[in-house]
């Protein structure tokens, strides 16, 4: 099989704040697999957290390292490709990309679109949360009106973890409950952004909110404090940052109610679906999410969205030139279409200008 890697600049059209920073555009990496006439497509985005940080000068150079040693392999040969990701410790952002590819190449190869071919029910998938970042009052109003008038907007997730204290993280809350239709679906995000004591806190005053669970309320490393927090908070635990693969999962299963999926950290859809396995194998809810994703890396989770307890695919709703196009939203979901692999086409109006670099 033949790889190529090709990157591309997406800017948001609003930029989020989370508690590590904030970021205006990304520039992710597309990866196509061919042999015998049919392309499968893949996407990497960077990511900063774990050991190793996953930059797009990183990622491009894994994904060039380890297309030599691939090429020799047929698709069809996964058993023998997971070992080469295995033997050279590949970035997991990278690893996505072709799994991703692999997976799309062969839904197109069979004809069918993959959640038809893992006997999936679409009617089965939730409503996706849209985020709502640290900003403002001001900003939190604007933001809350902004996706209110883009798209058909059903949860809100609301990041906090704010650099000015809980004070200040309150005052987003009720900003965005003053300005979402009442009994709208919240859930936070502190992105590891408060200590044990302000999440013991934060998390008893939202229970009394309603909101539906707090992820990541501790930072990656303090694991073990999530204990106490699970002992003390009346709202579910979820864990984002502290959960890669499916060989994190039995340590955290007596300490969260649940974690966040994304395809990035996975290394991919053959990984999720581990995951996924082993999450409710251990009693835990699961959620997707993403990273500064594009359409395509958004496609490949809502494939198997149907699984997820909780759905956050909303990174390339808020891309002002996404492109790509594939699952579409409706009623609030993010539905993946009838078309064989992934679904994912270039989007018309990008054409050849599709890459960057």
């Amino acid at each position: 099989m033949h790889i190529s890697v090709q990157t591309f600049t997406v800017p948001k059209r609003f930029p989020l704040t989370i508690s590590r920073g904030t970021t205006s555009q990304t520039t992710n990496v597309w990866v196509q697999v061919e042999e015998d006439g049919i392309e499968g497509w893949g996407e990497a985005s960077p990511f900063s957290i774990g050991d190793r940080p996953q930059t797009t000068d990183a990622i491009v150079e894994a994904l060039q390292q380890v297309a030599p040693m691939l090429e020799k392999l047929s698709p069809w040969e996964r058993q023998q490709i997971e070992q080469v990701f295995t033997q050279t410790q590949m970035l997991s952002a990278a690893q996505a990309a072709l799994d991703m590819a692999l997976h799309d190449w062969l839904g197109k190869r069979v004809g069918l679109p993959l959640w038809q071919m893992w006997g999936l029910n679409r009617r089965r998938i939730v409503p996706t949360s849209v985020t709502i970042g640290i900003n403002s009052p001001e900003g939190v109003r604007q933001r809350v009106r902004d996706w209110l008038e883009f798209t058909d907007v059903r949860f809100l997730k609301v990041k906090l973890g704010s650099p000015d204290g809980i004070e200040a993280d309150r005052a987003i809350v009720m900003t965005v409950l003053e300005s979402a239709p009442s009994k709208m679906p919240l859930s936070i995000d502190a992105n590891g952004g408060w200590s044990l004591d302000d999440a013991v806190k934060m998390c008893s005053w939202l229970a009394d909110l309603g909101v539906k669970y707090v992820e990541q309320p501790l930072a990656r490393g303090k694991e073990e404090n999530l204990s106490i927090l699970y002992e003390r908070s009346p709202v579910p635990i979820f864990v984002d940052e502290s959960c890669f693969t499916s060989g994190d999962i039995p340590k955290l299963a007596d300490r969260v109610h649940g974690i966040n999926i994304k395809l990035m950290k996975s290394g991919g859809l053959s990984e999720a679906m581990r995951m996924v396995s082993t999450a409710k194998a251990c009693r835990l809810q699961v959620m997707f999410g993403c990273y500064s994703d594009s359409s395509l890396s958004n496609t490949a989770a809502a494939q198997l969205s149907p699984l997820a307890d909780y759905l956050d695919l909303d990174s390339h709703l808020n891309l002002i030139d996404d492109p790509f196009t594939g699952a579409v939203m409706q009623d609030g979901r993010l539905l993946p279409n009838d078309l064989p692999g992934l679904g994912v086409r270039v989007r018309e109006t990008r054409g050849q200008g599709l890459i960057n670099g």
